[in-house]
């Protein structure tokens, strides 16, 4: 904690946390507004609001698949201080594109042929700033932070974005559309100035010709990342989970309108309860290692991830019908499974933070300082492959009719790979000290 108050002082930690914040505030202020939106206003089908649930998801996640390797090269071959800039001043024209979608979404011109595919291209461009700007939060660290400050460094920039992911969700939930337009273009521009106070960071080494052939350059960096057993256990691992999140972020709107009947402000809380838990998770373990990268806890924490998720699975099965209406928030915390159930999805997140904070730490301070940002951007493609395969997996559940609460169950079993890889991370990690 001593290092963490000391970190958030320096310019060479707080302008990139303070971007990192507000461009992750940004992402949740816009999707969550335009998926609740959608939603509640626009379908009135489980199966169609499933189904666009999931859509959002991929079409933001597609980029990571198709253009980190690039990232990953321009991360690590210019001043990434630079791409931090010149990726913060295209926030804004991309946030005025969603803003105006947003707009025309509150005044109702023609929704579904104008408004929505206006947003989901916002949505597509924020998922390319997003790629490139990735490798660098984390690639950045080691190089402007000593060795006994990453983890510190790490579990505050993961805090940090599942705090501005908790207000950004909470904000789309409560407000209206016209004014989440406003706030994501005021949000861009002020993520942009503090961008400009990052301190330089240079290549670590001699600058080399871009590949720009993704299918190529993709393949080459995942199979060099992967050539080492432990970092190919730590990418591994790291997707499961977040192929894992996928699936329920995905279920959390449709299911809390139509198994809990729950209002979009539910909706969000659940969201908002998630956040809040992956942001302890990921400050705890920090405490817990004593600022040693280590794969102790991995398996540990993520096997209680899942026995949360089948807790969740049970309340929401237990969960009362209703006839008609929707709960707001004070209806629903007192419902007598509301407690049960928020507490079963902030254990969901406490574990899960404590599970992946470790294993980004690993990649960045494994490896040689001039590859941490291309090892950030293969794990992104392994990742966002996961979570593509999630988002169809989870769409083709909702069209042959599997219950959104029997889906559930997924997550659950998905956790135990994760907990497998976790444990041959450590044991990789323990037989590489001898012991």
């Amino acid at each position: 904690m001593t290092t963490s108050t000391h970190l958030v002082r320096q310019r060479r930690f707080l302008p990139l946390f303070v971007t990192q914040l507000l461009g992750a505030f940004n992402d949740n202020l816009f999707k969550n507004a335009m998926v609740l939106f959608v939603v509640y206003s626009v379908y009135s089908s489980e199966a169609a609001e499933a189904k666009f649930s999931a859509i959002a998801s991929t079409v933001f996640i597609i980029p990571f698949f198709l253009l980190s390797s690039l990232a990953g090269q321009l991360a690590d071959m210019r001043d990434k201080a630079k791409i931090i800039r010149i990726v913060k001043f295209c926030e804004i024209l991309i946030m005025l594109i969603g803003g105006a979608g947003l707009f025309l979404a509150w005044k109702g011109f023609e929704t579904t042929t104008i408004a929505i595919p206006l947003m989901l291209v916002a949505l597509f461009a924020m998922g390319v700033h997003s790629t490139f700007f990735g490798p660098i939060k984390y690639a950045i660290l080691p190089q402007h932070l000593r060795s006994e400050e990453v983890l510190a460094g790490t579990g505050m920039v993961e805090a940090g974005t599942y705090i501005a992911i908790l207000t950004g969700t909470i904000l789309a939930g409560w407000i209206d559309v016209e004014w989440a337009a406003l706030g994501v273009v005021l949000t861009a521009i002020i993520g942009y100035i503090a961008g400009r106070q990052v301190p330089p960071a240079p290549p670590q080494s001699e600058p080399e010709p871009l590949d720009y052939n993704f299918v190529r350059s993709s393949y080459h960096l995942i199979r060099q990342t992967t050539s080492d057993a432990r970092v190919f256990e730590a990418i591994m691992a790291i997707s499961f989970f977040w192929a894992v999140g996928t699936v329920l972020f995905i279920q959390f709107p449709p299911l809390a309108k139509n198994v809990l009947h729950a209002s979009k402000e539910v909706a969000s809380l659940f969201l908002v309860i998630f956040s809040v838990g992956i942001a302890i998770g990921s400050v705890s373990i920090n405490a817990l290692l004593k600022g040693t990268v280590s794969a102790r806890w991995s398996a540990p924490s993520v096997i209680m991830m899942g026995v949360f998720v089948v807790a969740f699975y049970l309340v929401c099965r237990a969960w009362p019908p209703m006839e008609d209406g929707l709960l707001d928030v004070s209806a629903f915390i007192v419902r007598p499974l509301a407690v049960p159930l928020l507490l079963s999805l902030l254990g969901i997140a406490v574990a899960g933070g404590m599970f992946v904070v470790p294993l980004y730490a690993f990649l960045t301070t494994f490896v040689e300082k001039s590859q941490t940002a291309r090892t950030i951007a293969a794990n992104n493609i392994v990742n966002s492959g996961a979570m593509v395969i999630g988002s169809l997996v989870a769409m083709a559940l909702s069209a042959f009719g599997l219950p959104l609460q029997e889906q559930v169950l997924l997550s659950a079993a998905m956790c135990m790979i994760s907990a497998l890889l976790g444990a041959q991370l450590y044991r990789s990690e323990r037989a590489a000290r001898g012991e």
